[in-house]
């Protein structure tokens, strides 16, 4: 059995670590390789560092932190945001980081995915699904033509709810059925899902079982599960209920609030496989 992965998030706004709950109020957290720094010797598998108003405010991505994390940190991580096409993923890996996530580029166009994993590997191409409970009633959502452009991805037709996909860091909604994107992404050579839960987001209310649940059984690529940590027993519940391959958490590190040692100590004593 493979060893569950215990994932910081360092979501970096303007050179500093940020935090917020449900993708708003946003607070400080600190220097993102002073923390990676940190996680790195306290045993973390992996770290994602996510630049939050990069494709938004369409500003460049964050080179300069890839750089000097590499130089400090020696475990796997990961950096998305702002990520516009190949040649961005391309200098991002030559910094020295191990995986590249993109979100919105992937939306505006899915060739990208393909085209990135015939390059560097799927094994480098992390897709980031930043996803919310909806309903058919809701108002607003784009019309079904958009969603040809993905490949035909159904648009959900019955009153339950279902999860849609949003991009530019949680502010736009875009049609297209969390479960189904997840599914063609992979088959696009995606060969990671980053899952974020839009409504668990900062609230340490748990993560979001069922969404999770649904992209795991959906895909054969691991998945980390990500939004609403807020207790030990959260980590467990989402690899056990899930199957979740990774879990992600941020504010529980940032602040002090439970170590890495403690997660996978919890998750060891409830016979999950982790890296101590």
């Amino acid at each position: 059995m493979l060893a569950k992965r215990i994932i910081p998030c360092l979501d970096v706004d303007k050179g500093r670590v940020v935090k917020g709950i449900n993708f708003v109020d946003i607070r400080d957290a600190g220097d993102p390789v002073e923390l990676a720094s940190v996680y790195d010797k306290e045993g973390a598998d992996e770290l994602v560092f996510l630049d939050i108003t990069a494709s938004h405010e369409e500003r460049n991505i964050m080179l300069d932190v890839a750089s000097k994390v590499a130089e400090q940190v020696f475990i796997p991580y990961t950096i998305g945001g702002g990520i516009r096409g190949v040649e961005d993923v391309r200098k991002m890996l030559a910094t020295g980081c191990d995986k590249v996530a993109i979100n919105t580029a992937a939306i505006k166009d899915p060739s990208i995915i393909t085209e990135c994993a015939r390059k560097f590997g799927s094994q480098c191409i992390v897709v980031a699904i930043d996803a919310k409970a909806e309903g058919w009633r809701e108002e607003g959502l784009p019309p079904r033509r958009k969603l040809a452009e993905h490949g035909g991805i159904p648009q959900r037709q019955d009153p339950e709810d279902w999860y849609q996909v949003y991009i530019n860091g949680g502010r736009t909604p875009t049609g297209l059925d969390a479960i189904e994107w997840a599914k063609k992404v992979v088959s696009f050579g995606a060969g990671e899902i980053l899952l974020t839960s839009m409504d668990r987001d900062g609230t340490k209310d748990g993560y979001e079982l069922e969404l999770t649940k649904q992209v795991t059984r959906a895909v054969n690529v691991p998945v980390i599960a990500s939004g609403g940590a807020g207790t030990l027993e959260h980590f467990s519940e989402v690899v056990k209920e899930s199957d979740a391959d990774a879990v992600l958490a941020a504010s529980l590190f940032h602040y002090g609030e439970l170590s890495i040692r403690q997660v996978k100590e919890a998750m060891r004593d409830k016979g999950i496989a982790v890296r101590l």
